[in-house]
C-alpha cells in the first residue's frame, strides 16, 4: 500500500532504499544496470538518485509498463540467453549492477536455492563484463548449498564484500543480499 502511495509499483523498492542508506551504492550521475527490473520500482528509485545526468538501464523477461524518467532505458530479454541486441543495448561502463532477480519458486527449498544461485552467477558474470573498475554489485540470493561458493566468487572480484538482510524482507524469507564494492 505504501509503495503505491509513493508511486512505486512494488514494495521491493524499500529493500533497495535500505541498501542505499547503509552502503551509498548509487550516486548522482551514475550509470546503473538493473537485472530483473520488472515491475520497475528499482529503476525508478535508482533514477531518482542518479538524476538526469545519470543513466539507468534495465532488463527483464517481463515488459516494464511503468512510466519512467527519460534517462531510464528498458529492454525485454533473458539474461541467461543474452543475444547480440541485448548485449548492445546494455553496453558497459556501469558504476553499479543490481540484481533483485528471483527464480520461479517450486516450494522445494533446495531447488529454489539452486535456481537462485544460477541467476546470481549469471548476474555476476554480467557485472564482470560491464562494470567499470571500482564499480559495485548487489544480488539477491536464496541461501542454500551454493551460498558460500557465490560469496567467494564475489570476494575474488571485489575489494569489499558484504552480506545484508534488509528489515523489509519477510522474516521467514531465505533471501539475502550479497554486495560487492570496488571491482578489482
Amino acid at each position: 500500500m505504501r509503495a503505491k502511495k509513493e508511486n512505486f509499483p512494488a514494495r521491493s523498492v524499500y529493500k533497495l532504499e535500505e541498501l542505499q542508506k547503509k552502503f551509498q551504492l548509487i550516486h548522482p550521475g551514475d550509470k546503473v544496470l538493473d537485472l530483473g527490473c520488472a515491475p520497475g520500482s528499482w529503476l525508478k528509485y535508482a533514477a531518482g538518485i542518479t538524476g538526469p545526468r545519470g543513466m539507468v538501464a534495465g532488463i527483464d523477461l517481463k515488459p516494464v509498463t511503468e512510466e519512467l524518467p527519460d534517462h531510464v532505458r528498458v529492454i525485454t530479454g533473458d539474461i541467461l540467453e543474452m543475444d547480440d541486441p541485448v548485449r548492445e543495448f546494455i553496453g558497459d561502463g556501469y558504476n553499479l549492477v543490481l540484481s533483485d532477480m528471483a527464480p520461479n519458486t517450486t516450494g522445494h527449498k533446495d531447488v529454489d536455492a539452486i535456481r537462485s544461485f544460477v541467476l546470481c552467477e549469471a548476474a555476476l558474470g554480467i557485472a564482470d563484463r560491464v562494470l567499470s573498475p571500482g564499480g559495485s554489485f548487489v544480488a539477491k540470493i536464496f541461501q542454500g548449498h551454493d551460498f558460500e561458493d557465490f560469496i567467494e566468487s564475489v570476494r575474488k572480484m571485489f575489494a569489499t564484500r558484504k552480506i545484508f538482510k534488509p528489515q523489509t524482507c519477510r522474516k521467514e524469507s531465505k533471501e539475502i543480499y550479497v554486495i560487492g564494492i570496488g571491482k578489482k
